[in-house]
């Protein structure tokens, strides 16, 4: 029972630090970041001829149930490796992509809106060179 009193603290805390940055975040995405702490996630896919079977994803949480990488496999090995960093406020900073070799592809930044919705992606070439920029505009309909 104690356990779980100090888990509603943690998660009441969580929740009047983000009402304080002007964000929302539901209960629902709190018990699920609480429910994903220190997690690794396997995806497995199997050949239904041969029951041969392969890693297909990979995901790694922290100890705030926030994704830290993400990893896409082949049946050759690895295809794609995603690293991500977030900022004091809780949203994601940075991503740095990685190819099959495990070199640097490209590299993403993001801007928020005061709302804590994405307002920029800025996208890298591993060089530091901008590549391109992307813009979100959100359009609600009546």
């Amino acid at each position: 029972m104690k356990i779980y009193s100090i888990l509603f603290l943690f998660l009441t805390a969580i929740v009047v630090s983000a009402n304080a940055m002007g964000q929302e975040i539901s209960p629902e995405t709190l018990a699920k970041r609480a429910k994903r702490k220190n997690l690794t996630v396997k995806e497995w896919n199997v050949e239904q001829r041969t029951s041969t079977r392969w890693l297909d994803h990979l995901k790694v949480y922290d100890d705030q149930g926030r994704c830290v990488e993400e990893i896409e496999y082949a049946q050759y090995g690895q295809k794609e490796r995603i690293v991500t960093t977030y900022g004091e406020n809780g949203l994601v900073e940075k991503e740095v992509v990685y190819d099959d070799r495990n070199k640097v592809v490209r590299v993403r930044k993001y801007e928020y809106n005061v709302d804590g919705t994405k307002s920029k992606q800025y996208n890298y070439l591993p060089n530091g060179r901008l590549y391109s920029i992307k813009t979100y505009d959100y359009i609600f309909a009546d």
